[in-house]
């Protein structure tokens, strides 16, 4: 039987001697690689991250001290450490395990977490109710180097200082989020991996000072004042800088040494930051070579590290990397911008061919956005690649900064609707949704990989914020003998018939191609279109539609609210009042993790689905 045998549930790691912790750990890198290697997950940052977990398990009582991970996506040794080994055999499929804390899963797990820069934020919100209520529990929140460079974080350090009793922040260096990490901050935090005496040499001139007279006034003046040894020593103490006690680096490998300091930490009254230092896929040569790679993986062969399906066909990615470089070769106002997500969002090419045109501002998509306002008001063509659901995050800056503005910013919106084993927090069903409600803006989807190059050329050209949304995946070769011109405003139609007409968008429209094959095989005649353009929407075609046929249905991978059946909805009860309408789309819901046909077969968008559906509808 092995040591991890003997944990079963929360604080059972506090039975284990000194000597077993070292095989813990061993063992969990094991059952990590192992499980991660046939679910696929996040597998470089929770390898970095089992010394570090197992310190603060040792340190805390679970669940009365509250313990949150930033993105959470190295919380895997919590759920171990926390009794849930079991579920590692489904972890990210549907109805099982996720890959990210869930309240619903654990009473151990405080907090929700997903996208990245929230910990502190969140921490000190319950330092301040558990202050307020009277209660006495530790908090702890964890955020990496590279979550650090989101705005938020600093908004809540700066809350922080004003804390008069205990929280602890969890600084998790390993010198990356996704990407490499860029800008201010992570040069700041490499200076003070070269500083590890510090910490030594202070306590020795404390020493040496008590030992003279009038020492210990010095040293109280040394530590009151701004020129303090931090200052003289370490240029630029962010952190003590802001109010925030700062203690380390500590090697986040060293078990002893890091129960030591959180001990330590635990006696600060108010908010301490302690600076661990860890290797991202430590124990797994593979993914201590590529973290990047091994960041988030499908299945791989554990001992060459391969994919085990590896990609066969282009993604959209692909497809938006090479266009990109293509237009940027013809015009030299083209920039683009990624938020730490320039191999994610396929820019890596672009950066290599374009290094002055290319600009990583971190994990910060709020400025990201007014940033990009500021290169369009300035006279170039900004391009913001960014994930769909961590657009979110800069929908202020959306509103004010681009659109009131009418500023020719492009949004290159990736991962756009139903995107798998990530769940809730990065499922992309509300771009069409909240970027249609926005003046000026114009947004697209593209059915195929074709179109996908179509609306790029152009957005290129185009003088004005326009999105461009497309999924995660293989991009679609099918098609291709339906390739209009991209036309403002205009939509496709691929087949002209009566009764039916189907309205589907982007993605969607491969899906609404089989919807009509099952549907005329039962005898209905049916038409379909391309939407193209969610906004503004073709107001043409759904009068066309409208006064020649029965029943119009609209087909969307996205939220129904707001989205763009409820846009023809709207426009047909104001224009046509009495025209049938079927509008297809998630209900009002968060669609957690699994993979992307299931979840369609389980919200009723897959092919058999909507077609049953249609036809039902039809002879209501």
């Amino acid at each position: 039987m092995g040591v991890l045998d003997l944990i079963n549930k929360e604080n059972d790691i506090k039975n284990l001697s000194p000597q077993q912790l070292p095989e813990l750990a061993w063992e969990i890198r094991e059952f990590l690689i192992g499980n991660v290697s046939k679910t696929g997950g996040h597998l470089a940052s929770n390898l970095g991250a089992v010394e570090l977990t197992m310190a603060l398990h040792l340190v805390l009582d679970f669940p009365k001290d509250k313990l949150i991970w930033d993105v959470g996506h190295q919380s895997y040794t919590h759920k171990i450490l926390t009794g849930r080994k079991a579920g590692f055999e489904r972890m990210r499929q549907l109805d099982g395990m996720s890959g990210f804390p869930k309240r619903t899963e654990s009473d151990c797990d405080c907090f929700d977490t997903g996208h990245s820069s929230t910990s502190v934020s969140a921490g000190l919100g319950f330092a301040r109710a558990r202050d307020l209520m009277g209660e006495d529990y530790s908090v702890v929140s964890v955020i990496g180097d590279g979550a650090l460079t989101g705005g938020l974080a600093y908004e809540a350090l700066n809350n922080a200082a004003n804390l008069q009793t205990n929280f602890i922040i969890v600084l998790n260096d390993n010198k990356m989020s996704i990407s490499e990490n860029v800008g201010g901050l992570s040069r700041h935090l490499a200076s003070l991996r070269t500083a590890e005496s510090y910490q030594e040499f202070k306590s020795e001139v404390h020493s040496s000072l008590e030992r003279i007279p009038y020492g210990e006034r010095v040293a109280r003046r040394i530590h009151k004042t701004k020129s303090g040894l931090k200052q003289l020593l370490i240029p630029g103490m962010i952190f003590e800088n802001m109010g925030v006690t700062y203690l380390g680096p500590v090697n986040g490998h060293n078990l002893n040494d890091m129960v030591h300091i959180f001990n330590e930490a635990k006696k600060v009254n108010g908010a301490v930051v302690v600076h661990v230092q860890t290797d991202k896929g430590r124990g797994y040569r593979p993914a201590e070579l590529r973290p990047d790679k091994f960041h988030g993986t499908g299945p791989f062969d554990v001992e060459t590290g391969r994919l085990i399906s590896p990609k066969k066909k282009p993604d959209y990615t692909d497809v938006f990397s090479t266009v990109m470089c293509k237009i940027a070769a013809r015009n030299d106002k083209i920039v683009a911008i990624t938020a730490a997500m320039s191999d994610g969002t396929g820019l890596r090419r672009f950066r290599s061919e374009f290094p002055d045109r290319f600009f990583d501002v971190g994990i910060a998509e709020g400025h990201a956005v007014t940033f990009a306002a500021g290169m369009a008001a300035s006279g170039l063509h900004p391009v913001f690649a960014v994930y769909s659901s961590f657009l979110q995050r800069g929908f202020d800056q959306l509103v004010h900064d681009v659109c009131m503005q009418n500023l020719p910013v492009i949004f290159a919106i990736d991962r756009a609707g139903l995107v798998g084993a990530d769940g809730e927090t990065h499922q992309g069903l509300f771009d069409l949704s909240y970027l249609s409600m926005i003046p000026n803006m114009t947004v697209m989807a593209p059915k195929n990989k074709w179109e996908l190059a179509d609306m790029l050329w152009f957005a290129s050209r185009y003088d004005g914020p326009i999105a461009l949304r497309y999924p995660r995946g293989t991009a679609c070769d099918t098609m291709k003998s339906f390739r209009e011109p991209v036309c403002h405003g205009k939509s496709e139609w691929l087949f002209e018939e009566e009764e039916i007409a189907i309205f589907a968008v982007g993605n969607m429209v491969e899906t609404a191609m089989q919807v009509r094959e099952l549907l005329k095989a039962k005898g209905h005649s049916c038409s379909l279109v391309n939407v193209r353009f969610v906004k503004p929407i073709d107001t043409d075609s759904i009068r066309k539609a409208a006064s020649s046929h029965t029943l119009i249905v609209t087909i969307e991978e996205n939220i129904i609210h707001g989205g763009f059946g409820s846009s023809v909805e709207e426009f047909l009860e104001r224009e046509l009042p009495g025209t049938k309408i079927m509008v297809c789309g998630i209900e009002d819901s968060f669609v957690p993790h699994g993979a992307v046909p299931l979840l369609r077969k389980r919200y009723g968008l897959d092919a058999e689905s909507l077609a049953m559906r249609i036809e039902a509808g039809r002879e209501q």
